[in-house]
């Protein structure tokens, strides 16, 4: 029973250390990517330069929300042990996994209100809905600390 048990966390570690190699490599394909498209927006006069920089930061915000996660991935579920994690631990983790989620929420956000701002004045509604959302999740996780204060000094 025990070799079985060490065969499937063996099994574990290998599937997220492949998920997340894959999605860093994702993410710095998205970055390459990005820098390669402000390159030849520098070099093509027909292609416009504020357009390529914001897709870029775009790009490379996401690239970076996927990079993290990526190394939150290796870090938790890889290289850390697999036994039962205690509850501070759990919710350090939950914080700090909603925090990366939070922080590109934002970020994307406010480069879809600069380009629709750019565009069409119409269609900042959907990135400001996005950044209430960013909002909502901050001020959500403020009240997870809050409730569970007591709690992080066990």
């Amino acid at each position: 029973m025990n070799r079985i048990k060490k065969l499937f966390d063996w099994i574990e570690r290998f599937v997220f250390c492949f998920i997340s190699l894959s999605l860093g490599l994702i993410s710095l394909t998205m970055i390459v990517v990005a820098l390669w498209n402000i390159w030849i927006s520098i070099h093509q006069k027909d292609l416009i330069l504020i357009k390529a920089l914001l897709d870029a930061i775009g790009l490379i915000v996401i690239g970076m929300a996927v990079f993290d996660v990526s190394k939150f991935l290796l870090e938790e579920e890889v290289f850390h042990d697999t036994g039962k994690k205690s509850p501070k631990h759990q919710r350090e983790t939950l914080l700090k996994f909603l925090i990366i989620i939070a922080i590109a929420v934002s970020l994307e956000s406010l480069v879809f209100i600069f380009d629709a701002g750019k565009k069409d004045i119409s269609s900042l509604i959907y990135p400001t809905f996005l950044l209430i959302a960013a909002v909502f999740v901050v001020v959500g996780l403020g009240i997870y600390q809050k409730l569970t204060r007591d709690e992080r000094s066990v």
